[in-house]
């Protein structure tokens, strides 16, 4: 199966990734750890020497005068030096000191990167392994949707949260991100298709409406306890992630009782393939309205359209150059992610990718010790290029070239979820150690950053592919929609605050694990409740009919409480003071 013509966007990024790389390489390369700061007082007429110790974690650069200073600075403060792989503060003060617009520029675009990175591998990894293996085990939809397409949808935000809590030491982020998103979701996005389909008077399913609802709202007011109380223990973060088992027990019973009674015999002759959805595929109800999406978002982006005048030759010289320059982002991640679906089978990629595997999540578990010293990383590189030679050799021997195997296929499957998941970490730690660095930079609390920047992000494609799905999919799809609107949120806010709670109240037993202090998290969760509360009133009012009155009604809860926190974030409130 060829390679299809890569867009512009997608061109643009790949080599914005390899002039950023050579920026990393050039600091590398002039960097001088151990410095000391060369820090002119403002009531001094000398420049003084000055140990390096900042316990506010780099907050104090904007005192000192220029950049060479504040250069110095990030290089010999280990506040200044978070979890990531890149020191961006490094090179936003050092290799483009002098020219704080590309600077600026430089590190947006680089955001641009890492959210296309975060976005590409969940959907071109992680969810068709997800949708694979729920075909192996025969899944239904509605089982389906809230397990394994949660996870898919949600693993960018959990994994951000994780990272947020237990390797960058500021919580905050975490905590801003999952709820921001979670309420850009069930507020926004379920305002947009609400007077979108509001026209069109479709209804949606009391039980399952009432039922998401109610989940959400409780989960919503425990975490509003949690919250409070200023910390949780061992025993309260299994309950807090518990009660997401319990929302899958309860939907997956209705299904069940639903379809006893879908079997129930019927006089009248009637099509079951349309009722029993056993074995359907995971994203088999959005998949003609991904496709439509797809189109419109692609459509006038290939650049293949301006070349009809060109040579046959000439044009396929063109596309392969075009390919060759989209490799950059996409090639790291083909090497190293097993892929046994039929549509994207290559036996050299395969092997090359199981054996480079294991060196991967090698290298990842040397980067999350600390103080790893060269012999115990040297033994765990060998080991694991070991075991990669040892899968290589099977997998070429086992394999054909044609197609991918059909015994084990569950293997590469999973092999395969195991590597998109590894992935997703590593982008995500990296997103994060970006936006606490432009935090740094801008002077803005990284909380906000992770309430705005990060929330949307990670919200955006929720806001498309739903809407395209209520508007194009008519009733069923309007359901769905809706579902995931309120599903795929609470998944973020249960899976991706309560694994880290229960990370780190582990670490910390049998002591409790104090919880990070955001006086606005109150905040935002009074107008997210509000926002629960606003739909489930209007909803059954008008009949199970989401309309234009909810919608207006949602989008001006979430932009009230938006701009309340922008004005208090700015200082605008104590101006109008």
């Amino acid at each position: 199966m060829g390679n299809p013509t890569p867009t512009k966007v997608s061109l643009f990024l790949n080599l914005y990734f390899v002039i950023f790389l050579l920026l990393y390489l050039k600091t590398r390369l002039i960097s001088q750890p151990g410095s000391s700061i060369l820090v002119t007082g403002p009531s001094r007429a000398h420049i003084e020497l000055l140990p390096v110790q900042d316990p506010q974690g780099c907050s104090t650069i904007h005192d000192l005068p220029d950049h060479k200073s504040k250069c110095s600075y990030v290089r010999s403060d280990p506040g200044c030096r978070h979890k990531g792989y890149i020191n961006y503060l490094e090179i936003f003060y050092c290799t483009l000191g002098t020219w704080p617009f590309l600077g600026h520029a430089g590190l947006f675009l680089w955001l641009i990167v890492l959210f296309y990175l975060l976005g590409n591998t969940a959907a071109d990894y992680f969810c068709p392994s997800l949708e694979s293996l729920s075909k192996i085990m025969r899944l239904s939809p509605t089982i389906a949707g809230v397990t394994l397409l949660s996870l898919g949808n949600g693993a960018p935000d959990v994994f951000a949260s994780i990272i947020s809590f237990t390797r960058t030491g500021n919580g905050n982020v975490g905590l801003n991100s999952v709820l921001g998103g979670a309420f850009f979701v069930s507020s926004v996005v379920v305002g947009v298709i609400s007077m979108s389909i509001g026209p069109r008077r479709i209804a949606v399913e009391r039980r399952s409406f009432m039922r998401d609802l109610l989940f959400f709202l409780f989960t919503l007011l425990s975490l509003l306890l949690i919250v409070s109380m200023k910390w949780i223990g061992l025993l309260g973060s299994i309950c807090f992630v518990s009660i997401y088992f319990i929302y899958v027990c309860t939907v997956s019973a209705m299904h069940l009782l639903q379809g006893s009674r879908r079997r129930k015999p019927n006089p009248i002759p009637v099509d079951q393939s349309y009722h029993d959805d056993m074995g359907i595929p995971l994203l088999g109800y959005i998949e003609e309205d991904e496709k439509s999406v797809d189109v419109l978002v692609d459509d006038g982006l290939h650049l293949q359209e301006s070349w009809q005048g060109l040579d046959s030759s000439i044009k396929t010289s063109l596309v392969q150059l075009l390919q060759l320059l989209e490799l950059p982002l996409q090639l790291p991640r083909r090497l190293t992610i097993p892929v046994g679906s039929e549509e994207r089978w290559s036996k050299p990629y395969a092997v090359i990718s199981i054996t480079l595997a294991p060196v991967l999540l090698a290298a990842l578990c040397n980067t999350q010790r600390d103080h790893v010293g060269f012999k115990d990383g040297s033994v765990t590189y060998l080991t694991s290029g070991l075991i990669g030679i040892v899968l290589g050799n099977i997998a070429y021997a086992t394999t054909k070239s044609s197609d991918p195997p059909k015994s084990g296929r569950s293997l590469w499957l999973s092999a395969g979820f195991l590597m998109s998941v590894a992935w997703t970490y590593i982008i995500a730690e990296e997103l994060l150690s970006l936006l606490i660095s432009v935090g740094i930079v801008l002077g803005i609390s990284s909380s906000v950053l992770g309430l705005t920047v990060l929330a949307w992000g990670n919200s955006l494609g929720d806001l498309i592919a739903n809407t395209a799905m209520a508007v194009h999919g008519g009733p069923d799809g309007a359901q769905i929609a809706i579902s995931g609107c309120y599903a795929g949120p609470m998944f973020n806010a249960l899976v991706g605050l309560g694994l880290p709670f229960t990370f780190e109240s582990w670490s910390k037993y049998p002591s409790q694990y104090e919880i990070p202090r955001d006086e606005s998290v109150y905040e935002m969760l009074g107008f997210f409740i509000g926002s629960l509360l606003w739909a489930l009133v209007v909803v059954p009012r008008n009949g199970m009919r989401p309309d234009r009155f909810l919608g207006v009604g949602l989008l001006a809860i979430y932009f009230c409480f938006l701009s309340l926190r922008l004005a208090r974030t700015t200082g605008l409130l104590e101006v109008l003071r």
